[in-house]
Parts: C-alpha cells; structure tokens; sequence
C-alpha cells in the first residue's frame, strides 16, 4: 500500500519518548497532520524492553534538574506509570501512528518534500524527525559466545534466576542498577574494564559504593574480559590478566549504538566518532529533518529531554510559517467526530 497522495506536515520515525513528544507537542501546538512510524508493535519499545518491572523513572535523570518546556507534565514514576503516562498522551491527542512500520529510506525532492519509505507503505511530509533512539539494539562483546552457553549469557534481566553467581558487565547506570537489583538474591560481581565508575548518576554512584562496602556487590574493576568459554554447562570467564572464573549467568550492560548506516542513508553529516551533526535548533545537515531523543545527545537517555526536544523542534518548524496551523480545540472537535 502506497501512501502517495497525502501531503504530512510532519513524519515522526520512532515511538520512543522523543517521538511521543515531538508528536503530541505539535498537535497542541496546532499542526493537524502528523504521522508517527514506529518499527516495533508498541510504543517505548526501549522501556519496554531493557527497563525492568518497577524500575524507577526520574524526571532529573543522573542529576541534571530539567524544567519541562512544552504542554507535557512528566513527571517521577515507574516503568509502568511511565507507559500508561505515554498511552494516555497518544489517545488523548489522537496521534496516527504505524506500528511495525520500519522506515529503511528518507528522500528529498526538488520542492523540498521528503519522502519516507517504510515496510507499510511510502509517505510524503514536509519535515521529518528522526526519534529512534541508540538502543535499540544492545552492544554486544566483540569476542565470539560459545553456542553451548548462549542462554546464559544475557543483556537484560529476564533470564536471572535467584540463587545465581552472576558477573554484569559495564560502568554505566544499567549495569549499575543490574548489580544492585541481582544482589538482593544473587551472588554478584561487577566488572567494569576501568578501575574507576565515573558514568553513573551519583544516585547509582551512591547504591553501588554501599553495596560494595556491605559486600552484596563484588568490584571487579580495571580488567577486561578476554572471552568467554564453556566449563561444565557454565560459563568460563577468561580475563585480560590472566585469571579466570566461572559463572552461572553473564549480564552484559555495555549500552547500545547510534544507528549510523540509517543516518548515513538519509544522507546526514555525521561526525569523526559517527554521531549526528545537529544544529541548536536540533537541525540536521538535511533542512528539514531534525533529531530528537538520545542521538542527540552522548550523555545519556533523558525521557524529560528527548521531550523537551519535542517541543524545540516543532517550536523551530512552526518559526518557518510553511505549514497551516488548527486551533487545538478544534483538532480535538474534528478528530474526536471522526
């Protein structure tokens, strides 16, 4: 099905909370078509995925106090709160969003119209953002996994099991509140490449210091791992020093990447370590496609931010006086009959 005929203001790729927002900030705002693609079958495919039942959600995430710019109230909450929060948004502003719509090929006319190919169909806008996020799929080792061990090497919680001796992987937030949630039932050791943890918020910084001093947590820091091999059904950990050790689980939380060969593909300007070249306004080298969300910043996924980014780009876009703007009241009225 080729949706050629329908002229978007806006084309939203991606249903992360840059998405969510960039989409809902300018229905408020007054821009009446918009259309939101997203690869996966829901919405926050991200938090859904690698955040664990319950896990807190800060507004001022590692820190950072951020005052929400737009009509969004966001606010502290859980992975479920947070989701419902996202569910009531979409429905409440009568986004049209495609699901299981992975777009694979942005293209610019000489009007300056983009055209955006996707698994369900092509479609025509005037400004595009990008909001896919960098994780969407986690960063994995570089050594081989044996298959004999595969399920016992993972990149999330969903496989623990209590009673566990389990070495997690990484020096960033996650791998933090890995260690600390494991350790509640689990023998846990953290092995972090660098002898110091310096990503964390001080949050994290704080939970994991009193459980390495309480020993719940085992500090495994300034070595790197070599490989992995199988030792009985287990899983035989082979270090950069020297030594090794056998573990029933490995849990590794080394974050995800910039998608760079879709960024590529639309024709962005990336930089020498392949991040987006983006404007103050949040403006690509492309006029007239934008970036919200974590590849638009290397520190880290705000929720708050990537909405603030929402509401900056499409304040930016509405500046251009290029597309017609509907009293919200109105939207409401007309989409709600519909």
């Amino acid at each position: 099905m080729v949706q050629d005929r329908e002229l978007y203001d806006l084309i939203i790729i991606g249903g992360g909370p840059g998405g969510i927002g960039t989409a809902v900030e300018a229905r408020a705002l007054g821009v009446e078509k918009i259309l939101l693609l997203e690869k996966s079958d829901n919405h926050s495919d991200t938090i859904r995925k690698f955040y664990k039942d319950n896990k807190r959600v800060d507004k001022d995430w590692q820190g950072q106090l951020v005052e929400m710019e737009g009509s969004i109230p966001f606010m502290d909450g859980t992975k479920e709160s947070t989701l419902d929060f996202f569910d009531s948004l979409i429905d409440q502003h009568y986004i049209e969003s495609h699901f299981r719509c992975e777009v694979d090929k942005i293209g610019k006319d000489e009007k300056g119209i983009f055209t955006v190919r996707a698994g369900c169909g092509e479609f025509r806008g005037r400004y595009i953002v990008i909001a896919i996020g960098r994780m969407g799929k986690p960063n994995k080792p570089s050594y081989k996994i044996p298959p004999s061990i595969r399920k016992f090497v993972n990149f999330n919680l969903d496989q623990c099991n209590k009673g566990e001796k389990i070495l997690v992987v990484g020096g960033g937030d996650t791998a933090m509140e890995y260690a600390v949630e494991l350790s509640r039932s689990n023998e846990v050791t953290l092995n972090y490449r660098r002898k110091e943890l310096t990503r964390p918020n001080p949050t994290n910084i704080q939970l994991i210091t009193e459980a390495f001093e309480t020993g719940k947590v085992r500090p495994l820091l300034g070595v790197d791992i070599e490989g992995l091999e199988s030792e009985h059904g287990k899983v035989k950990v082979l270090f950069k020093d020297g030594h090794d050790e056998i573990f029933d689980r490995v849990i590794y939380a080394i974050g995800g990447t910039t998608p760079v060969d879709f960024l590529k593909n639309a024709g962005l300007q990336l930089d020498a370590s392949g991040e987006p070249v983006i404007k103050e306004n949040l403006e690509t080298s492309v006029e007239g496609i934008y970036i919200a969300g974590d590849i638009a910043f290397k520190s880290g996924g705000s929720i708050a931010i990537a909405l603030n980014h929402g509401y900056r780009i499409v304040q930016d876009i509405i500046s251009h006086g290029k597309i017609h703007l509907t009293p919200p009241a109105d939207l409401k009225k007309t989409c709600g009959e519909g």
